[in-house]
């Protein structure tokens, strides 16, 4: 070989070696689990889809299941529940002035036996399990079909009937009417006001879907409150806009660290109707359901949109891969937590669905995008039966270490101070961990929680990294107990104080002990 060619050889190989290494440091960068990741699950009551399976089970049967459900997501290092609470203009909580749901005890109105709040109780247990609970309501919906023979007396369909109109059989409130924005609003500040939420979470029913044939009747209501509009259409965005702004300020009036977000259809408006829209053919909730869904985060009147995007990659006509760029492009420094579909895995003709690669194709494409903060899967149900071993894959893969949820600076950008005289004493069932609370922050924000991190005596101390978080406290106890550490190791303990919405501080003065053999 010519001294030219060997030259031409020499360098080609260095630059296959150079593009071979980055690809390899490009792929670890990309696998790195990430150390903050909102990950949800949505907890549906309506017609018993998730919980409680019946509506003939005690009041203890209900809460083991409750803490079965919680139990299962816990394992899978999920961080939110989305725990539907008023699905049709009646409440899962005791604190508020809708009748019980019927979907918890068979009869509308009727409380549980013996008495309990599931609301309240799915937050205390949500939050030992390291987990937000995001109340999750219904804004329009006050029957779920044509049966309105066993409404309560104090449903609102009975003491205001002026208030709503039918469509498709249900009975809907009429968004165009300020008393009716109003007492929604009025009912969301109930769960505000009297529960530990760390959000609310409204989904994607606003005005209609549409059915053929049926007729929205509020034309009575335009006459009346939209003389300002030529085009009810136009009308309806705003009311149904009025809602959502009135409702982010109310909440944030009372307490400034609850979460405010909402999951709409996956289709704001195709690029065919507007050059802004998405590069899809579905069904848009501009236009459809009135709800001019991007505007709101636009104007920073939420905190966070999970658009369903319940499609397969490369859908023709509404592609995830697309949507979730979108939706990324158009997040205006809020957050997007993409909905994805695992239920969909059961359907007999979601051939794509079946593919066992699909999902965890999703899960990566969302991480690959920096303007998505995470998931939430639909529904509970589909991931604890582990379809085509979706849920092994998160455990074992994608969500194999914990992680907090990503923070939010618009509602609160002060950290806590760190964690004091960090401390560790080695006993018959394990370590016990104690440490003094911190100080308070500048901001005087409380101390909602701690992250313990544990390293082993020769790993350098790196926070960032979730495969060594120990434990997330959602409590201010200033103590652990390491039952899983092993008898001649030596390991090397840290904590961080956390705010509500998740600010984490500086790490402890580390404590290193090593356990005894005996």
């Amino acid at each position: 070989m010519s001294t030219g060619k060997r030259l031409i050889f020499i360098l080609l190989a260095v630059l296959f070696f150079t593009h071979a290494q980055a690809q390899t440091d490009t792929a670890k960068v990309r696998q790195k689990a990430p150390k903050r990741e909102f990950r949800g699950v949505w907890v549906a009551t309506v017609m018993n889809i998730d919980w409680p399976s019946s509506v003939n089970l005690t009041s203890d049967k209900q809460k083991e299941q409750l803490i079965r459900i919680l139990d299962f997501h816990q394992q899978s290092n999920m961080n939110a529940v989305m725990f539907q609470v008023r699905p049709a203009a009646d409440a899962f909580y005791a604190k508020g002035r809708e009748p019980w749901s019927r979907w918890l005890t068979g009869k509308q109105g009727k409380a549980p036996e013996p008495f309990y709040d599931p609301l309240e109780f799915a937050i205390t247990e949500a939050h030992k399990r390291g987990m937000e609970l995001h109340a999750w309501v219904n804004p329009y919906r006050a029957t779920a079909d044509a049966n309105y023979t066993n409404i309560a007396p104090n449903h609102a369909t009975k003491t205001h009937p002026d208030w709503f109109f039918i469509y498709g059989g249900q009975k809907l409130f009429n968004p165009g009417l300020p008393e009716v924005r109003e007492y929604i609003v009025q009912v969301i500040l109930d769960i505000v006001k009297n529960y530990d939420v760390d959000g609310i979470h409204m989904d994607d029913y606003f005005y209609p879907y549409l059915i053929a044939g049926q007729t929205i009747h509020d034309a009575d209501a335009f006459k009346q409150y939209g003389s300002a509009f030529t085009d009810i259409r136009a009308w309806r965005r705003d009311n149904v806009d009025s809602l959502i702004k009135m409702v982010g300020d109310s909440i944030h009036k009372y307490k400034p660290n609850v979460k405010w977000g909402i999951s709409p259809r996956g289709v704001w408006r195709n690029k065919d109707e507007d050059i802004e829209g998405s590069d899809t053919h579905g069904g848009p909730s501009y236009s459809e359901n009135y709800a001019d869904t991007r505007k709101w985060i636009r104007e920073g009147w939420i905190d966070y949109i999970n658009p369903q995007i319940y499609w397969q990659m490369g859908n023709r006509a509404a592609a995830f891969d697309k949507l979730v760029d979108w939706w990324g492009n158009n997040a205006n420094g809020r957050h997007v937590y993409i909905g994805q579909a695992p239920y969909r895995m059961a359907e007999p003709r979601s051939f794509a669905f079946k593919n066992p690669r699909e999902l965890p194709n999703q899960v990566r494409y969302v991480r690959g995008n920096p303007r998505v903060q995470g998931s939430v899967y639909f529904s509970s149900n589909s991931l604890t039966s582990n379809f085509l071993g979706f849920t092994d894959s998160l455990r074992q893969n994608f969500y194999k270490y914990p992680a907090l949820p990503p923070t939010m600076l618009w509602r609160d950008s002060i950290a806590p101070n760190a964690p004091q005289q960090l401390a560790a004493i080695s006993g018959p069932k394990g370590i016990l961990l104690t440490w003094q609370s911190p100080p308070p922050a500048k901001d005087l924000e409380p101390t909602f929680g701690y992250v313990v991190y544990r390293f082993t005596g020769d790993e350098k101390i790196d926070i960032d990294d979730p495969s060594h978080i120990l434990l997330i406290k959602y409590n201010t106890e200033p103590s652990l107990l390491d039952n899983t550490a092993q008898k001649g190791k030596k390991y090397i303990y840290v904590v961080t104080a956390i705010d509500r919405i998740k600010n984490e501080s500086e790490h402890s003065e580390p404590y290193s002990i090593t356990v005894p053999l005996l």
